[in-house]
């Protein structure tokens, strides 16, 4: 496999996503799977479909079956499976309704798939603190796209510019179906943005963004980076998926602090609300979003070339920013002024 796979894939991919899209939303109204507005957690006005996702996986689906049939591999067929449990468990929750207990489990039940298949961490050099750290990792990462799908194009972008990083870390290690996986996953974010940036015609709804959440989990464990050590490179994938990762540690502890259940407790609480209350309009927080997710993304890039000493100082400063950023989001007047479009 060379890199032209990766023009393939994307062109492909887009493609299907672009015209699969506007179908998956006439399906939604059809069949009724509509995203109705609530003042009090969700930023729109008028119903929304929200079968984006099913354009999304499916468009990804067909690129991997047809890598899959070229390029045998177990491990991508694992990562296929998991995440096609997953979206159809995302679909299942925005046609009737789950418990997030039970959608919890079924993640955990997807992300024990990758364990069992090879697909963990290899940090730690400990088996059951590996797969322990793998199924943790999959879990909160599935979880984060999910919660971080509060306003229109914000959870699509973020994954198309992390699935973005991890090509490029892909083409230059020579990973060449990972990144192919990872240039499926863009594509398809790419192509469904063009319905889902504000005002959006289309919301992906759980079958979306738990499946990019899962996939882009299972791209960032299979990411192997020869030229460093491990005690280096783990602070990579958390640099590319560092905006979800923030956005579900404030969330949660935003709602811990006030008492809440943060699984069960939806709110205008995330970090792109609470950029719109420090006077953005709904388009600037996803841009600030968007360029904190790429900046993110170069620090990462140049980890993976880093030295020891560089990597943690990098990694120690964006940990303090941080911080920082969730105290101040933290400490700002909670109620929400009238906002802008």
């Amino acid at each position: 496999m060379d890199i032209s796979v990766y023009l393939i894939v994307f062109a492909g991919v887009l493609f299907l996503a672009v015209v699969g899209t506007p179908l998956a939303r006439k399906l939604g109204l059809r069949l009724n799977v509509v995203d109705q507005p609530d003042p009090s957690r969700k930023v729109h006005t008028v119903p929304t479909p929200r079968m984006g996702g099913v354009a999304i996986f499916l468009s990804i689906l067909l690129a991997t079956l047809l890598l899959g049939g070229r390029y045998k591999s177990d491990q991508l067929t694992s990562v296929l499976v998991g995440a096609s449990f997953i979206s159809l468990l995302g679909f299942w929750d925005d046609r009737y309704s789950l418990s997030p207990w039970l959608k919890l489990a079924g993640q955990f039940l997807a992300a024990g798939l990758l364990v069992l298949t090879g697909v963990t961490i290899y940090t730690f050099h400990l088996p059951l603190l590996d797969y322990a750290a793998t199924i943790f990792w999959v879990v909160w990462i599935t979880n984060s796209l999910n919660l971080l799908d509060n306003m229109d194009g914000l959870s699509g972008g973020i994954a198309a510019i992390a699935a973005g990083h991890f090509a490029l870390m892909c083409t230059f290690t020579g990973q060449y179906l990972v990144g192919a996986l990872a240039v499926a996953v863009m594509a398809a974010c790419l192509g469904f943005l063009v319905y889902n940036w504000n005002p959006a015609m289309i919301f992906m709804g759980d079958s979306g963004s738990l499946f990019l959440g899962f996939t882009l989990a299972a791209i960032g464990i299979k990411m192997r980076f020869p030229e460093n050590v491990s005690f280096v490179t783990w602070m990579i994938p958390l640099l590319v998926l560092g905006v979800p990762i923030f956005d579900t540690s404030l969330v949660i502890i935003s709602r811990l602090r006030r008492g809440l259940n943060p699984l069960t407790t939806p709110g205008r609480d995330h970090s792109s609300h609470r950029l719109t209350y420090a006077g953005l309009t709904r388009r600037e927080a996803v841009l600030v979003l968007y360029i904190t997710a790429f900046s993110l993304g170069l620090v990462a890039l140049f980890i993976t070339e880093a030295s020891i000493l560089q990597s943690y100082v990098m990694g120690s400063g964006i940990a303090l920013c941080a911080l920082y950023a969730l105290w101040r989001m933290e400490r700002a007047p909670f109620a929400p002024p009238p906002e802008k479009e």
